[in-house]
């Protein structure tokens, strides 16, 4: 799998993420502080590795900051993104499961290795849902993006 990496700052979890990545067989791109001469903004490189998964030339995407929060509001105004925020295991399967989340924001700041090592297990573990209910959410969030920019 391709999967597009970001992150505004080059910290040792970000450097833990690329290479738990390859690890598991991924083949990674780098975005902000992690590619040398990169824009490392937030916005700027969260915004990029998202690009990236609406275009298709990554099939998702692991985008990081301090917080994580900026990160995950930059890659959620690309469309056909769906960034979900996860601090723990659980909310990362329940965000690929019923929100079909393509795209993993990850705090900087509360992201241990352990810790990274659990969601990332999760995330790849989970499949999207095929509960009706569930794929009508992802879809009315498809309309969403769908209907950005249209008055009314």
């Amino acid at each position: 799998m391709r999967i597009s990496v970001s992150s505004d700052m080059d910290e040792p979890v970000a450097r833990r993420l690329m290479q738990e990545l390859r690890e598991r067989g991924h083949e990674v791109g780098a975005h902000g502080a992690l590619r040398p001469g990169d824009d490392p903004q937030w916005a700027v490189c969260s915004a990029a590795a998202a690009r990236e998964v609406a275009d298709g030339t990554a099939d998702q995407a692991v985008v990081c900051c301090w917080t994580g929060t900026g990160a995950s509001i930059a890659a959620n105004k690309v469309p056909g993104v769906r960034a979900a925020l996860c601090t723990d295991a659980g909310t990362a399967d329940g965000a690929r499961r019923w929100n079909d989340a393509n795209v993993l924001a990850l705090s900087l700041r509360l992201t241990s290795e352990p810790l990274l090592t659990e969601i990332l297990d999760a995330w790849f573990a989970a499949a999207p849902s095929e509960d009706a209910e569930d794929r009508e959410n992802v879809a009315r969030v498809d309309r969403l993006d769908a209907a950005r920019g249209t008055p009314g």
